[in-house]
């Protein structure tokens, strides 16, 4: 982990105020006592358990777990690595970055990120050569023009085994830094060969403006239309988008979601600014999250087939367990992707589409509907019950109102038949729903408080609130020794905050955010907001310590007894 200084870090904190950093991101609309609440941007729920603390500089939801200091919120919120999320909020502060040590991860990164940034150069570089002519013909054929090939940097990887190979080793690159990069493949024999060729390149750059990756169109021959980088440390496809970085910056308030790098880059160059595309794969919710941070409506224009209409069902599906709106551009007629409608009708009838698009519940019930054929009455009863349950779960009884009526319309029967239906159907998962949110709400329980010796690991807790809240008590109590813990999170956490208080450092949220994962300042976060008597806080830590002494030999008994039960059976 990167090495700043536990001042630095103080400072970054302190001017970053943790309830307008996070009000960036959530809304946080609801108060109670002196926290700031909204609905969770890491999880899906429909009442607000997330939770502010402006006095304790921290947040912590009480459905999902998740806790920490601003710090920590930006590496979720953002996806990005601890020194990242240090430097967008120095950033964000007007504050000098420190110099500073990097470790091993992050010096590759930055060495992909510097190697991704050559290669680039190069393939553009091939596309403008007497090379690359070809490639500019299937640009040029693609009707994509000179200064969208600019904005997006594309370029041409020559139909040659090692031709960026070769150029990047007179740059000094080294066939393994190549290969941690996924520009190279290693070959049979050992040697490396491109693993890009006679492809027009597209350059994938994060929204910190990195080149990230690469994706490459066939141009002819043999082999997959599309081909993207390998993961790396620099790159991981289902948490990144193709153009982010670009429609980021759109004045429109919506991304237009697509399928491919050309659908991308020509709407783009027609003006619709705001459009991205996946990387190979089917959205992920770490995408839909992503998008969900910029922007709170997304228009779905994906092919018009098959695998587009269950992409689309798909992404709905991802899509509705965030706070965002969700639209479905409906191609006319024969057009099997945005770029050849594009292309046939221009840029104002793409703009009567997105216009007059579909919301997710109208494309819903039409998918339903063409499974149906609504001129026989068995097959109306059937399509009936499969909307209805739909309807159901809308939450606006407005909403189930209008839509009953609709589908009252489609088969046609009175609308107080569906309403009724809907209503009655309403009531049964609303109590479904409770009964399940309670069920999940004591196996989240049951899943955190997962120990192998509870009673000790109840002290164990206890020991670790005590030193975090109050630090003075490590020079005043007999502290037990890390080896004393049962539970190997908790004794992760006690030997980081008693490390810094021995060495006369804060073990602060802020400070604490460098040594401890996602997973672990959750934990931290959700100890520490638990009730705890601060009155005599010296004997309530020594008793916690003697507690959980005693619940240790107890448990060592207990497994004595255990052990001769199982001989006992053995000999049976």
């Amino acid at each position: 982990m990167p090495q700043f200084s536990d001042s630095f870090l103080t400072e970054v904190t302190e001017k970053n105020d943790i309830v307008d950093v996070v009000s960036q991101y959530v809304a946080l609309n609801k108060r109670s006592g002196n926290n700031l609440f909204g609905l969770c941007p890491f999880h899906n729920e429909k009442t607000p358990s997330f939770s502010v603390s402006r006095s304790k500089q921290i947040y912590h939801c009480f459905g999902c777990g998740k806790g920490g200091g601003v710090i920590n919120f930006i590496m979720e919120i953002e996806n990005v690595s601890f020194p990242d999320a240090v430097e967008m909020l120095a950033k964000r502060a007007g504050m000098q970055m420190p110099e500073r040590q990097e470790d091993p991860e992050s010096r590759k990164r930055e060495k992909i990120f510097a190697l991704n940034r050559d290669a680039a150069r190069f393939y553009h570089e091939k596309l403008l050569s007497a090379e690359g002519e070809k490639c500019r013909e299937y640009i040029e054929k693609r009707r994509i023009n000179r200064k969208t090939a600019t904005d997006f940097g594309l370029g041409f990887a020559p139909d040659t085994w090692d031709s960026l190979r070769k150029a990047m080793r007179d740059k000094g690159w080294s066939d393994f830094d190549l290969n941690d990069a996924g520009l190279v493949k290693k070959g049979k024999n050992g040697g490396f060969y491109d693993t890009f060729r006679n492809r027009l390149m597209f350059p994938v750059i994060d929204v910190r403006g990195n080149v990230i990756a690469f994706s490459g169109r066939l141009l002819d021959g043999e082999g997959p239309k599309y081909l993207n980088s390998p993961e790396t440390v620099a790159f991981i496809k289902g948490r990144n988008l193709f153009a982010l970085n670009l429609a980021k910056k759109s004045k429109r308030d919506y991304f237009i979601l697509s399928e491919g790098n050309i659908d991308v880059a020509s709407l783009h160059q027609a003006g619709f600014d705001s459009a991205v595309a996946s990387l190979g794969t089917s959205l992920t919710e770490q995408q839909a999250q992503l998008l969900s941070h910029y922007k709170n409506e997304i228009l779905i224009a994906y092919d018009s087939d098959g695998a587009g209409a269950r992409a689309t069902t798909k992404a709905i599906g991802i899509f509705e367990k965030l706070d965002v709106k969700v639209r479905v551009l409906r191609l006319e007629g024969d057009y099997k992707d945005p770029d050849e409608f594009l292309k046939a009708k221009g840029a104002d009838a793409f703009q009567k589409l997105i216009d007059s698009s579909e919301n997710r519940m109208d494309f819903k019930i039409r998918q339903i509907a063409e499974k149906y054929d609504l001129n026989r009455a068995d097959q109306k009863a059937e399509f009936a019950a499969e909307v209805e349950a739909l309807i159901a779960l809308l939450p606006s009884k407005a909403e189930r109102q209008v839509y009953s009526s609709h589908i009252a319309e489609m088969i046609g029967v009175k609308p107080d038949a569906v309403i009724s239906d809907v209503e009655s159907r309403r009531k049964k998962l609303v109590k479904r729903s409770e009964t399940k949110e309670m069920r999940d709400m004591i196996s989240r329980t049951v899943n955190v408080r997962n120990y192998e010796n509870p009673a000790s690991a109840r002290a164990e807790e206890g020991i670790i609130r005590l030193l975090f809240l109050e630090p003075g008590l490590f020079r005043t109590v007999q502290l037990p020794s890390q080896d004393e813990f049962t539970d190997e999170r908790l004794k992760k956490l006690f030997a980081v905050i008693t490390e810094k208080l021995g060495n006369d450092e804060t073990a602060s949220v802020s400070s604490l955010s460098a040594c401890l994962d996602s997973e672990e300042m959750s934990m931290l976060i959700g100890l520490s907001e638990e009730p705890e008597t601060l009155a005599n806080s010296e004997k309530t830590l020594e008793d916690y310590v003697s507690a959980m002494r005693k619940a240790v030999k107890k448990k060592s008994i207990g497994d004595i007894i255990k052990e001769k039960q199982e001989q006992e059976k053995g000999r049976k």
